[in-house]
């Protein structure tokens, strides 16, 4: 619903249940993102003659590193004194507790695990994953829109959301759908630096170090008009969030100099390992 200066929020977050059993949309974009990362990295195996089984054994590696990521991180960065008490909770996910920078932890040590597995090129997966993550990412933040968390400050905007279900009287400001967009957006560029510019195969780590500082340089950023997730980051000169992105967009920086100067020349697959079967034709008789 809408009003001539701001949108009424109040979606249902539970898409159906079944019982006690309640399928949210959070749970949904967080598959969707999974999914549509899979079918990334298939494209990329295939476009670059590769064997498409990597892209299977790459997404149970990826897939549980960044699920198992996102929870821990939360854990430990935002309610490290309630788990530390009660850690089987960390297991109660119906509870929600998910953090995005602990999903990109997860997401790097299973990959590295995949790679040490199949005796692939880390960078080389880093390079493609932080694609599939960029427009992973803001499936995400749609599920945050429709759980009606993590939003802003008061805004006048004109696009400002009344989020009900929370009890808010007064539009905020939807940092998931600039969040959202602004993933979208660093997914965009980074399609085109792969398909039309050939920096995964000419710079690598190009993507990589481009991809995360678009990523957390952004959700910096949009942290100064987000509200405090939690009581604690009253007292903090900067938001849990940001000191968390600091590293990331660090990281990035470095990567991409690294990458503008060919450090990494050679960081490609073993062709005679992964390349994709030939399919013979039959002969005509």
């Amino acid at each position: 619903m809408m009003n001539l200066l701001s949108i009424v929020w109040d979606v249902n977050p539970v898409f159906f249940s079944i019982g006690s059993v309640e399928v949210r949309y959070y749970g949904l974009t967080w598959a969707m993102a999974i999914g549509f990362g899979l079918w990334l990295f298939m494209r990329f195996c295939r476009n670059e003659g590769l064997n498409e089984e990597l892209a299977d054994s790459a997404f149970w590696y990826i897939s549980l590193g960044t699920i198992i990521g996102a929870r821990l991180g939360h854990c430990l960065f935002y309610d490290f004194d309630y788990y530390i008490c009660n850690p089987l909770e960390i297991l109660n996910t119906r509870q929600g507790g998910m953090a995005s920078h602990g999903a990109a932890i997860g997401m790097m040590v299973g990959l590295w695990l995949f790679a040490q597995k199949h005796r692939m090129p880390y960078l080389w997966g880093l390079d493609r994953v932080v694609i599939a993550a960029a427009i992973g990412g803001s499936f995400v933040r749609f599920g945050n829109l429709l759980n009606s968390e993590i939003y802003g400050e008061p805004t006048d905007l004109p696009w400002g959301f009344i989020f009900v279900r929370n009890g808010e009287t007064v539009p905020m400001h939807p940092t998931q759908i600039y969040e959202a967009l602004c993933y979208i957006l660093t997914f965009v560029v980074l399609m085109v630096m792969y398909k039309y510019y050939d920096q995964g195969r000419r710079h690598p780590g190009m993507l990589f170090g481009a991809g995360i500082v678009g990523i957390f340089l952004s959700r910096f950023i949009i942290e100064y008009i987000k509200n405090p997730q939690k009581s604690f980051e009253l007292d903090m000169d900067l938001m849990m969030g940001q000191w968390l992105s600091i590293p990331f967009v660090v990281l990035g920086v470095v990567m991409i100099c690294l990458s503008y100067t060919e450090r990494f020349r050679g960081y490609v697959p073993d062709m005679k390992l992964h390349a994709a079967p030939k399919v013979q034709k039959s002969k005509k008789k």
